[in-house]
């Protein structure tokens, strides 16, 4: 079986980065290319741990290193653009977890410590600024990712807020139009980072095709799937994928054929890093690279 699985990672990417290669990013700062053999193809080195990762149009790498923003070169690698987030707070303390393009050339940035959401231009002027409700603020904790929901030329912003455990829904006037409590389903809170913790730190949110969210609860172990009614219509729990063990759920994508690729970050030695699984909770491959990624890979992007 697990050479099928193999055989089918083969398949599924095509050797050449904008084919499909597994772009991979862990805590240490480093980010991975992986090519269909599972086999690591470059490397960089960057100056601060990132948690979010995008691949733009031109096929370059859009990630972050500490507070500053940076654009790789697809190919070289090379930083070609960058900008330090911090010139836009106003507190001492911040931290950047998200960003990503927008429709209008624009960027997204979301700096926790300050609590809002900036939409700034390339040269760093600041478009729109829309603040967040913070529960619990904190400058670790205000947010983890954060996606534009983009219906035609219009945005909304879900913003995965973990120290609340909420995810919220804002407008670009920075209303609230939509939000979901994460669940404890009835446990305690416990500390830690493995699959002995438990809590409702949740990291990524997605608006799905049928109007539904997708949600990976973080330290909950889980991936749910919830109507505008906040009804849950789907999910997978710690154990439920054969012979893997959850811990903390990361990165969510969504493929075209709507499989669902997660991050499972500190689940500790002999677990994959990186999962593909379809909607029947059946595992396509899984990506396991300790010597390259250790424990503590907070997000991943398959480029097709």
């Amino acid at each position: 079986m697990r050479s099928l699985i193999c055989l089918a990672l083969v398949a599924l990417l095509t050797p050449s980065l904008s084919a499909g290669h597994t772009l991979v990013a862990n805590e240490g700062g480093k980010l991975c290319w992986f090519d269909a053999d599972g086999n690591v193809t470059s490397t960089v080195q960057l100056k601060g741990a990132p948690h979010d990762i995008h691949v733009l149009e031109n096929g370059n790498v859009l990630t972050h290193q500490g507070t500053e923003i940076v654009e790789l070169d697809g190919k070289s690698h090379e930083v070609v653009w960058s900008f330090d987030a911090r010139k836009l707070a106003t507190v001492d303390r911040v931290e950047l977890h998200s960003i990503a393009p927008l429709p209008n050339g624009q960027m997204m940035v979301a700096l926790s410590g300050e609590g809002k959401i900036f939409e700034i231009d390339r040269d760093g002027n600041v478009k729109r600024t829309i603040t967040l409700k913070r529960d619990n603020p904190h400058p670790h904790r205000d947010t983890r990712q954060v996606r534009p929901v983009i219906a035609g030329d219009q945005w909304t912003y879900l913003v995965a807020q973990e120290g609340d455990g909420f995810v919220r829904e804002y407008n670009r006037d920075g209303k609230i139009v939509w939000e979901y409590d994460v669940p404890m389903f009835g446990k305690q809170a416990k500390g830690g980072h493995g699959p002995e913790a438990f809590g409702d730190a949740v990291f990524c949110a997605l608006r799905l095709e049928n109007g539904n969210t997708l949600i990976s609860t973080g330290n909950g172990h889980s991936v749910i799937e919830v109507t505008p009614q906040k009804d849950i219509v789907w999910k997978v729990d710690q154990n439920d994928l054969k012979d893997i063990t959850l811990a903390w759920v990361t990165t969510l994508q969504v493929m075209d054929n709507g499989n669902i690729v997660l991050g499972n970050c500190h689940a500790g030695p002999g677990q994959p890093q990186i999962v593909e699984i379809d909607r029947d909770k059946q595992v396509v491959w899984s990506l396991m690279d300790f010597e390259h990624l250790g424990n503590s890979v907070s997000n991943s992007v398959i480029i097709d």
